[in-house]
């Protein structure tokens, strides 16, 4: 099968509505395929699913532990995180250790995705800055292995030997040579593979050994899961409901990868729609189908079997999984 299978169901009253599709794929510790869904050869860009891969080269090369770096900044460079002021803080501790500013982030400024650091500074007249931007603690990773391997400001350009490293465990990790590559929305190359490719990678983090530099990524992630993404945010949300056994990323374009240490198992999916609802529906429907995620956690039921109200709080609908998934 390689057109897209259903991912999610939108009820409204007695009638279907709509269907959510996409592709998914479930890995094992040997890169093989235990269960998928759609078109695992299906070529695709991770986004910021990708951003523990991106950050293998920060762990690898030595640069994490010639500058000491805590698991909180381990879990900041795989984050795409809130915008809140503990992320902000955070990143800008590391910044200030680095002897860096603002101004060398190659991020790109955005406001704040948190209502209270983005009405602070409305009132104080204040602009956005590029520590704000989702993907900071990513490019502090970055700029912390361009320091190290004394690579020149412009370390989002696909020829610096950052982005080198990147491609080079992108590779690595899910044994295939990349396509090719998109810019990202921070303006750092996104290197493609098949969805296939991304579980194998997600697998292989699942399957190292625990003083591996995979290891190290993915236990920050899931020791800090609200550095990770933020208060709200799917990422967050359900790791914590998972009781830390699994790191979970979301990517634009309703990408989503988890990965099941405790399983030897990795998975990565891509909504056909591009929608998040879509992505966070089938990756909770798949913890669940794992026995990693309780059907009936509050986290889990915000995105399957969730109810759909209308303005006035009347439940018009509900968010339903595919039976495929569970």
């Amino acid at each position: 099968m390689t057109a897209p299978a259903p991912f999610a169901e939108i009820w409204r009253g007695p009638f279907l509505e709509s269907v959510h599709s996409g592709h998914a794929v479930i890995c094992d510790a040997t890169g093989q395929i235990v269960d998928a869904w759609g078109n695992p050869d299906l070529v695709v860009l991770p986004r910021s699913s990708s951003k523990m891969i991106q950050a293998l080269p920060l762990v690898r090369s030595g640069a994490a532990d010639a500058f000491g770096l805590t698991t909180r900044q381990l879990a900041l460079a795989c984050a795409s995180h809130q915008g809140a002021q503990i992320h902000v803080d955070s990143v800008g501790d590391w910044l200030k250790g680095l002897g860096l500013g603002d101004d060398d982030f190659r991020c790109g400024t955005e406001e704040s995705r948190d209502r209270a650091v983005m009405e602070a500074q409305i009132r104080a007249h204040e602009k956005p800055c590029r520590i704000h931007n989702n993907c900071s603690g990513k490019h502090a990773g970055f700029l912390t292995l361009t320091k190290h391997l004394e690579g020149g400001p412009d370390y989002t350009n696909p020829d610096h030997p950052v982005q080198r490293a990147c491609l080079e465990a992108f590779e690595d990790v899910t044994q295939q040579t990349s396509p090719g590559f998109g810019i990202d929305g921070c303006s750092a190359p996104n290197y493609a593979a098949t969805l296939h490719g991304v579980a194998r990678a997600m697998a292989h983090f699942a399957a190292a050994s625990d003083d591996s530099p995979e290891a190290r990524l993915h236990q920050a992630m899931r020791l800090h899961p609200e550095l990770v993404a933020g208060e709200g945010r799917a990422c967050t949300e359900l790791m914590k409901a998972c009781d830390g056994k699994v790191a979970l990323k979301t990517g634009a374009e309703g990408f989503f990868i988890a990965i099941l240490p405790e399983k030897g198992l990795g998975i990565a999916l891509k909504a056909a729609c591009g929608t998040s609802r879509a992505a966070e529906a089938a990756i909770a429907a798949l913890l669940v189908r794992l026995g990693v995620l309780d059907a009936n956690h509050p986290a889990t039921l915000k995105r399957i079997n969730a109810p759909i109200k209308n303005w006035d709080g009347l439940v018009t609908g509900v968010l339903k999984p595919a039976a495929g998934l569970l």
